[in-house]
């Protein structure tokens, strides 16, 4: 097993929402299990906590699309997870996550993922292994974009300070989006508990990132140029993501957040399950590429 340091930080998956700017291809599915080029949407976010070295993780869906989650991913201890699912009944907003998962939790300190956001880069592990075991109260990160109007927007000072956060500003202060990956201390399910419903209905949390801003506890990590970070909200963003993992794959020959390869390469299960995994992923793209990377180990 791969050693687990001080801080023992718990995922939650964000699988919710109703996926209306994906209507109608998912009036019967969630947007989450839809495909991204050869896996399911959740795979992706799941990987990025993985490479976290995050193995006790919740999913939140929504209630009549529990089941069909736990079809796909089960109690996780095929990859040396511990998955557990709870629901959300209303997308009543992102902060919301941390006040259903409270209980999961226990005071132990998170790391909240949006369920269709993609992250890419060499040496994405690393640096995410690293924000985890940081104590900082909250941790952000964040991406330069092109159209920062259209996301959360983070104002870092010149000692890597955070001096402004503004949600979708018609001005924004800089170029650098709060992607959908946040961790946070103990405190966050008070603490978002405790913010006031946006107009919209819903606990943002922007709210809450702001509320650990002002008690002067909030680290930004920048991806800087290099990394990849992509949300498959609408379908041009979808077939953006598509499009980006098959390239990569189909160019360089290994797949982009497979939790089979990841759980074997972090030491979560050991050549022998790695190598039923593969003999159970079937005779595809996908299960030879299993197959392939456990007849390398053993040689």
């Amino acid at each position: 097993m791969a050693n687990h340091t001080m801080v023992n930080r718990k995922g939650i998956v964000l699988a919710g929402g109703t996926g209306s700017r994906l209507a109608p291809a998912t009036n019967a599915i969630s947007k989450q299990l839809m495909p991204v080029y050869d896996k399911p949407m959740i795979y992706y976010p799941l990987s990025t906590l993985m490479l976290a070295d995050i193995t006790d993780i919740l999913i939140i869906t929504k209630p009549e699309e529990q089941a069909l989650f736990e079809r796909l991913l089960g109690d996780g201890r095929q990859w040396g997870l511990e998955l557990s699912y709870a629901t959300q009944s209303a997308p009543r907003g992102i902060a919301e996550a941390l006040v259903i998962g409270a209980a999961f939790l226990a005071g132990d300190p998170v790391a909240l993922i949006l369920g269709d956001n993609i992250f890419y880069g060499q040496g994405l592990g690393p640096t995410l292994r690293q924000a985890s075991q940081q104590a900082a109260p909250a941790a952000l990160f964040a991406s330069p974009v092109k159209d920062p109007r259209r996301y959360g927007v983070v104002e870092i000072g010149p000692d890597a300070e955070v001096v402004s956060l503004e949600e979708k500003p018609s001005n924004p202060r800089s170029n650098l989006a709060v992607t959908g990956l946040y961790m946070f201390d103990g405190q966050a399910p008070t603490l978002a508990a405790s913010l006031k419903p946006s107009a919209r209905g819903e606990l943002e949390i922007t709210d809450l990132n702001l509320v650990y801003l002002r008690a002067g506890g909030v680290n930004v990590h920048v991806f800087e140029r290099g990394y990849a970070w992509l949300d498959m909200g609408t379908f041009e963003s979808l077939l953006d993501a598509s499009l980006f993992v098959s390239t990569i794959e189909r160019r360089q020959g290994f797949k982009v957040s497979c939790p089979e390869e990841i759980a074997w390469r972090r030491g979560f299960i050991d050549g022998d399950q790695f190598a039923a995994l593969a003999a159970d992923a079937g005779d595809n793209d996908y299960g030879n590429y299993l197959t392939q990377l456990s007849g390398d180990a053993r040689r």
